[in-house]
């Protein structure tokens, strides 16, 4: 067995994968409306999307009856305070919590978690 992908839920399967295909440099193999799969240039498991009309956004950090998160997603970056003004510029938001000095958390324009760090 090898994992290919993780799958994110979103209410817009294709303007999330936008967004991670801006911010990862990643190809798209495969598209459909509701449905997107992201991969590396160089191989690997890549990230897939679908479209979720039930989707709730997940809070950051986390508390007492609202909605978990259920994962997040670790990006190794040469240049912390680069990398963090390129991921608000294509529709990211700095996290108001951040647990680390050097790692940098925010939230996708759907509200999943992702960390930079520096790639040492």
């Amino acid at each position: 067995m090898r994992l290919a992908a993780t799958v994110l839920e979103t209410p817009d399967a294709n303007a999330l994968a936008a967004f991670y295909r801006a911010l990862l440099g990643w190809d798209v193999k495969e598209e459909e409306p509701g449905w997107v799969m992201l991969r590396p240039p160089d191989g690997g498991a890549g990230l897939s999307f679908s479209s979720d009309p039930q989707y709730v956004r997940p809070t950051w950090p986390a508390r007492p009856g609202a909605q978990q998160m259920m994962a997040h997603l670790d990006i190794k970056v040469d240049d912390l305070d680069e990398s963090s003004a390129r991921a608000v510029e294509l529709g990211a938001t700095v996290a108001d919590f951040q647990p680390q000095q050097d790692v940098r958390v925010h939230l996708d324009p759907d509200g999943h978690p992702f960390c930079l760090f520096l790639n040492t």
